[in-house]
């Protein structure tokens, strides 16, 4: 492969994975709003870490998704021999762990570059994801504390004015 088509196919991958990965972070949000309407779910520890797991799974499975596309490219190509060895290839290049244990022809190793770049801003992409998910607990988790000291306040508040009244 030349270098025009490697660059080609190298753009072509970059925009499918991040149309994946855009789609699978656009349905975790929908899914995270539908159910943050539902009910003050977010006010449990229990509900959180679910919430947590959800999304790092979620993530973990767009990434896989994501680095198996690449392999199967490699695969379909036939730069790598078996299936497993593209998997392996793709998932240490997506990383970039990059081994070196398995290299690749001169018509390929534009497109291996390029998507380590790729998987570098994707990883790079579910981490600020993840962090504003955490973030976002936090907040809430606080608005909703913040509301319970209130309520306890106004109870006082009233209690010591019944008490008030009562001595009167």
């Amino acid at each position: 492969m030349n270098l025009a088509s490697s660059l080609l196919l190298s753009t072509v991958m970059v925009v499918l994975t991040t149309a994946i990965h855009m789609a699978g972070l656009a349905g975790l949000i929908a899914v995270m709003r539908w159910r943050e309407g539902r009910s003050s779910y977010v006010s449990t520890a229990w509900w959180q870490m679910a919430l947590i797991l959800g999304v790092m799974l979620t993530l973990f499975f767009l990434h896989a998704i994501e680095i198996w596309v690449y392999a199967a490219l490699y695969r379909i190509g036939g730069v790598i021999d078996t299936f497993e060895a593209a998997l392996y290839f793709s998932t240490s290049t997506f990383t970039t762990v990059g081994y070196g244990d398995i290299v690749l022809g001169p018509g390929w190793r534009v497109l291996a570059a390029i998507e380590s770049a790729n998987g570098f801003l994707l990883l790079g992409w579910s981490t600020a994801f993840l962090l504003q998910v955490v973030s976002r607990l936090r907040s809430v988790e606080f608005r909703w504390l913040d509301r319970r000291e209130d309520e306890a306040e106004l109870f006082e508040a009233r209690k010591a004015a019944r008490k008030e009244e009562d001595a009167d």
